[in-house]
């Protein structure tokens, strides 16, 4: 049985991988193609950073990917505390309904709800500055706050009772408890519901195309119109970094909450 599982796992993994592995392969191919490895070489990655337009729409993408994960795990665990502190399960099971379907609504419908929400504000305020870099920002953080919220619910769940009413029952103020007890306790929560949120940033598409202007871009958006064009390894070249940051994003909160782990251990 346990050789089965393992069989299983790496027939998964494989054909998760295997792409990855044969992109970033042919971004360091000589030649122009993906039919032939000609030889090794950097040139792709010259020629990407040497593009100032694309380094220009990454930066733009990671800080809109940052300010979103921030954001929408302040606002999600505000949200998540806000729910768990609601009385009434009749309450409670309305407000995660709602929060749901915004998770589960298609990204379609989602990004066009944004635009002509967006076109609405510029046509009736003459805010035409937030078509660009605003709408995508609020947009991402938009549908990121439900995913923090689901995954801040639980820690607060899991969190035994007595520590809040002991704590109370010693003379805290509900804003220490809050501090001292709650947020700490839920923090592997928030900390996942970041790097939920940037990482849901960094790979949307479909809302991005809706609300993207006034010449902003993203990453997403970029790589399927150079997509569109035919095969550019300058693409394989960025999909690569791009990999590499994800993954030096996911081993950060891997150590932080491993170390927090091992704290409580302790």
């Amino acid at each position: 049985m346990k050789l089965t599982s393992k069989i299983y796992l790496g027939v998964i993994f494989a054909i998760l991988y295997i792409p990855l592995i044969y992109l970033a392969y042919y971004s360091f191919n000589s030649g122009k193609t993906m039919i032939d490895f000609e030889g090794f070489s950097w040139k792709h990655y010259v020629d990407l950073f040497e593009n100032t337009r694309m380094m220009v729409i990454v930066i733009n993408t990671i800080v809109v990917a940052l300010l979103c994960g921030l954001f929408s795990a302040i606002f999600g665990t505000l949200g998540a505390l806000g729910i768990y502190s609601l009385k009434s399960n009749k309450q409670k099971n309305s407000f995660l309904v709602g929060n749901n379907i915004l998770i589960v609504s298609p990204d379609v419908i989602i990004g066009c709800s944004f635009l002509l929400m967006f076109t609405f504000i510029s046509k009736y305020t003459g805010l035409d500055t937030i078509q660009g870099f605003w709408s995508v920002l609020l947009s991402h953080i938009a549908f990121s706050i439900p995913i923090v919220v689901l995954m801040v619910l639980p820690k607060l769940y899991e969190m035994p009772r007595s520590m809040v009413d002991a704590a109370i029952d010693l003379g805290a103020t509900y804003p220490q408890v809050l501090s001292k007890i709650v947020i700490p306790y839920i923090t592997p929560g928030i900390w996942a519901g970041f790097f939920m949120g940037l990482t849901y940033s960094l790979d949307d598409f479909a809302v991005t195309f809706f609300v993207t202007g006034n010449g902003f871009q993203t990453l997403s958006v970029e790589i399927y119109s150079m997509a569109r064009q035919g095969i550019n390894l300058q693409i394989n070249a960025l999909s690569t970094v791009l990999t590499i940051f994800v993954v030096v994003a996911v081993l950060i909160y891997y150590v932080i909450n491993t170390s927090k782990l091992k704290r409580e251990v302790r």
